[in-house]
């Protein structure tokens, strides 16, 4: 529904928001020119409430009080029929709020774009299984606390002291070496026995205790290895029980647990980010309260969203057992995507939606969907475009995540300095999924720059793979002729070290004219867009942009002294840049597709290919050219081509002092097609053992 179709609720916050109802009307073309309010969560709720009655979806340009306008919906009945966008600490208050109308036209334009399509859903189901790690005494603290609220089982690790409780409400054991993989619902913990006595076992009767000649047993029903001298008094002392056995130490035991909260100095699971169902406060106290109040909200069943699309046809990984590109396993934080033969595999319950994968594959093998590409070009499109029409100039695109990132936007607002009227804010789930595409995209749709908010807490790979990618963004356009730094990262955690970065930002130079098109799903189709769109206007016209190693652009070399067009290359190219011709000894190359994943380089058998990464932008990039060719070599039979003439020479050079060659009959056999070879074997077959056949 566009924004003329809806009622756009306006509020200028008790007067401290500069805001044009006509300029509005005119640049969002509303049809009628909407009332400014000026205390509408408050004595102009009213108000609000006949917006509601009205019918069709109610805009609100508030957020501080979206719980209350929810309320008031859901009262009404129309909750599903609200929208709220913040004009406030994002534009208004700001020490230019004076002259930001068009980013507060731009911030409301985006709520007259359609919800993006929805994606499929990964499923969990917890009933409450909990496992607790950790020494002894703080393990048995936690378990005793939560034993109503879960399924508890407590597993202790060597370190630590303390007593077991005195009556058997939930199970003990003790381990080492422990591992674990899964995610909520499905933890799958393996541990080796790391003590004779089975804690699960023991009927804690004290006849250990008492018969250990060296007191090498306490309460914690432990045996101390430094003490023990091996009488086996408590074996004996056990009997019937059998709870003791010193040969158990160092046997394996798996079991699967909904929940998992680690008590370990270190975390257990070492990743930049864990699985959901999974805790690692460590030992401090406060983290741990935390932690449990964490776990509490996840037993039952949860949904969340399969943030990616995976096609494995065009995946660069491997062909044949020779690793190509690795890029999204190793930016991975959650350990969710690894080997699967010549391609990979994401178990979607680990991943976590960074959408770094999407950033680094070099032939969009591996997408993002939550939004789509598409999706986000829709909002960078429609956000700048209503920025150009109301005046805006020299637009600097602010990405940061929607949660902790938003918060701190929201404290700069409130500060007073808030954001340059230049810069428009652009909520994202994470801002790892921004890759070239979108920078790039956001560049020819008219914005100067683009920033991304760093908080620290971001894994450094994702903040590497980010840097490179405005690296190789701001080389191309330096390149084209637009000077300036046009990309960068904002490493701040504090409202006050944004508002420094924020204000110190130099405009750079902007694109002469916004690009039409709308960014289509394939990354490298919607970067070809790009780069046909600056290349009819930018102030320079390079024919070739040379571009660092590790480029997803280039071409390939090949040394034709090396190459006997076998083909190698052209069977392990997973995107066509390399091929064959069907009807002769030719080897061509696409340089359009070539993703430089290095899989032609590293099967060549000769070693003839060598890699050069660049960014060519002659129509040449899209020609077959010849790489080489041969003269085939005819069938000595039947005359029908196969191989080449070299290959051949080659051959029968290195094979013609062999012993299983001796004999003409041997040597012209090499000289025949596959069938006809078959064919002159069975008609001499008085020449072969039965070995040789």
């Amino acid at each position: 529904m566009p924004l003329s179709e809806k009622r756009l609720e306006l509020c200028d916050c008790n007067r401290t928001v500069a805001l044009n109802a006509g300029d509005l009307a005119r640049t969002l073309k509303l049809g009628a020119t909407p009332t400014i309010h000026h205390e509408l969560c408050r004595h102009e709720v009213r108000q609000f409430r006949s917006a509601l009655e009205a019918g069709g979806e109610v805009v609100v340009s508030c957020t501080q009080e979206a719980a209350l306008f929810q309320e008031l919906a859901e009262q009404a009945g129309h909750d599903e029929a609200l929208r709220f966008i913040n004009i406030r600490e994002m534009a208004g208050w700001s020490r230019e709020g004076s002259g930001a109308q068009p980013k507060i036209a731009a911030l409301l334009s985006l709520a007259g774009l359609p919800e993006p399509e929805p994606v499929p859903a990964v499923s969990y189901r917890s009933a409450g299984s909990l496992l607790v790690i950790g020494p002894l005494d703080a393990a048995r603290a936690w378990a005793d606390q939560l034993k109503d609220q879960f399924e508890v089982s407590v597993l202790v690790t060597s370190s630590g002291v303390g007593t077991l409780p005195s009556s058997r409400e939930y199970p003990v054991n003790s381990g080492k070496n422990i591992k674990i993989n899964g995610f909520l619902g499905e933890f799958n913990v393996l541990w080796e026995h790391g003590n004779p006595i089975d804690l699960d076992l023991c009927t804690r009767c004290n006849a250990c205790v008492r018969a250990c000649p060296e007191r090498a047993i306490d309460y914690s029903y432990q045996i101390d290895f430094a003490k023990c001298r091996s009488h086996r008094a408590c074996v004996k002392a056990c009997g019937a029980i059998g709870a003791i056995d010193f040969e158990r130490a160092g046997a394996s035991r798996t079991e699967r647990y909904d929940l998992v909260l680690d008590l370990s100095a270190e975390a257990l699971i070492r990743l930049p980010h864990l699985p959901q169902g999974y805790q690692a406060p460590g030992r401090d106290p406060a983290a741990q309260f935390k932690a449990v109040l964490a776990l509490a909200k996840l037993v039952g069943e949860f949904e969340k969203p399969k943030y990616f699309s995976y096609k494995a046809s065009i995946c660069a990984h491997s062909r044949n057992a020779v690793r190509g590109c690795n890029r999204c396993i190793d930016v991975c934080s959650t350990g969710a995507i690894s080997d699967d033969g010549d391609g990979v595999k994401v178990d979607s319950h680990l991943c976590l939606g960074c959408g770094g994968c999407a950033t680094v594959c070099p032939s969009g093998a591996m997408r993002y969907a939550y939004p789509r590409v598409p999706d986000m070009g829709l909002r960078l499109k429609t956000l700048l475009a209503t920025y150009r029409a109301a005046g805006g100039s020299e637009a600097c695109i602010l990405f940061h995540d929607a949660e902790e990132g938003q918060e701190l936007l929201l404290q700069l607002g409130r500060s007073g300095d808030g954001l340059p009227a230049r810069v428009i804010p652009l909520p994202l789930h994470n801002t790892a999924a921004v890759g070239l595409d979108l920078l790039l995209g956001a560049f020819a749709y008219g914005a100067s720059q683009c920033v991304i908010l760093a908080l620290g807490s971001e894994p450094e790979a994702y903040l590497e793979a980010t840097r490179r990618q405005m690296e190789l963004g701001d080389l191309i356009l330096n390149a084209f002729g637009y000077p300036g730094q046009h990309f960068a990262l904002l490493a701040a955690d504090a409202p006050e070290a944004l508002g420094r970065m924020v204000w110190e930002l130099a405009p750079a130079a902007g694109p002469g004219e916004a690009a039409a098109f709308n960014l289509p799903e394939e990354k490298r189709t919607g970067l070809e867009f790009v780069f046909d769109h600056l290349l009819r206007h930018a102030p320079l016209r390079p024919q070739v942009v040379p571009l660092p190693a590790a480029a997803a652009y280039g071409t390939v070399h090949l040394d034709k002294a090396k190459c006997t067009l076998c083909m190698s290359c052209v069977g392990a190219c997973p995107v066509s840049a390399l091929m064959d011709a069907p009807d002769h000894p030719r080897l061509k190359f696409v340089e359009r597709n070539c993703v430089q994943c290095g899989l032609c380089v590293h099967t060549c058998p000769e070693d003839a290919l060598k890699l050069e990464p660049r960014l060519l932008l002659t129509d040449e990039v899209r020609r077959e050219r010849v790489l080489n060719e041969a003269e085939p070599f005819h069938c000595i039979r039947c005359g029908k081509p196969f191989g080449t003439r070299q290959m051949i020479d080659s051959m029968l050079g290195k094979l013609s002092g062999h012993s299983m060659f001796a004999g003409r009959a041997a040597l012209d056999r090499l000289q025949m097609c596959a069938d006809c070879r078959v064919i002159d074997m069975m008609e001499n077959r008085n020449e072969f053992t039965v070995d040789d056949l």
